[in-house]
């Protein structure tokens, strides 16, 4: 099995590199230094993990559509969410997939401008691309709009800032998390869905899939800023101790995490199943995601 998906997930990311180069604009776009900046923070590599769900989720059922670019969309949208994490006045953190962040690079209303600029263009690419399929855009638009806005990515962001340097219950930190982590994910699957032309059963059960598995994701992600190095993780590690922020770790410790992550894993798989279609490769990514701290 590793083998196979490991050769899959290699296909995707190689695809994923490829539509980011093409659809992007180039570095002499006026006015540059933006746009070296976009393009600086786009390809500095990274899982890809949002980008291949989106092309994974496509091939459920056959599609007529091309998917790379709502694949490449949301991975700008979450980039940009990235770059502005990374700026002294939120995360200040000075590298970012193994080498200094955008605002280190550049400058601070550089990344912040890059940042805007990627959130941007993620919905002009879905609406460009996809203007021949009106039904097709509007939901990809919508997956994507619903998934970053004050209600959920944004809100999961404020409410982890309100809430540092206190103490923190279960609840406050599934609503963080929630909105913050797992919206996206469940957005990349959603989106991804859709070019499969999907009954509402599907769509709901995508909901289940991407809310177990992003709790899964941020979860792994605590154990591995609470066990891991700045060299395995191409980012910083222990920011959330220092942060005095409460993490899965810090409320359940290590070996409550575990249980939590593999809790959510099986609930992730038992909805995935459910999906039916080409389902392998999703599959084989949620076991996968857990397996990081194994």
């Amino acid at each position: 099995m590793e083998a196979s998906f490991k050769a899959k997930l290699s296909q995707y990311q190689q695809r994923v590199e490829t539509g980011i180069d093409t659809l992007l604009p180039s570095e002499d776009t006026h006015p540059v230094r933006l746009h070296r900046a976009m393009r600086y923070s786009m390809e500095a590599g990274g899982k890809r993990l949002r980008p291949v769900l989106v092309l994974a989720l496509s091939e459920l059922a056959d599609s007529g559509q091309d998917p790379i670019a709502a694949a490449v969309a949301i991975e700008c949208l979450h980039t940009y969410t990235l770059i502005h994490d990374d700026l002294p006045s939120l995360d200040n953190s000075d590298l970012r997939r193994g080498r200094p962040s955008c605002h280190k690079q550049f400058d601070e209303p550089t990344a912040v401008l890059a940042g805007d600029a990627l959130l941007t263009f993620a919905f002009e690419l879905l609406s460009r691309e996809y203007a021949s399929s009106p039904e097709l855009a509007v939901g990809l638009i919508q997956d994507l709009a619903d998934a970053s806005g004050s209600r959920r990515l944004i809100g999961g962001q404020q409410e982890d800032i309100d809430n540092e340097g206190k103490p923190v219950d279960a609840d406050t930190l599934q609503y963080i998390h929630e909105n913050k982590t797992a919206a996206l994910l469940t957005a990349a699957l959603s989106m991804g869905l859709r070019f499969t032309q999907p009954g509402a059963q599907a769509l709901q059960l995508i909901q289940k899939v991407g809310f177990h598995l992003g709790m899964t994701f941020q979860i792994v992600d605590d154990i591995l800023d609470a066990t891991s190095s700045a060299e395995a993780m191409g980012k910083p590690v222990g920011n959330d101790a220092s942060a005095d922020k409460t993490t899965y770790v810090a409320l359940h410790g290590i070996e409550g995490a575990r249980e939590h992550a593999k809790e959510h894993t099986s609930k992730a798989i038992a909805a995935a199943k459910s999906l039916g279609g080409n389902n392998r490769f999703l599959l084989d990514l949620i076991e996968q995601l857990e397996h990081r701290i194994n």
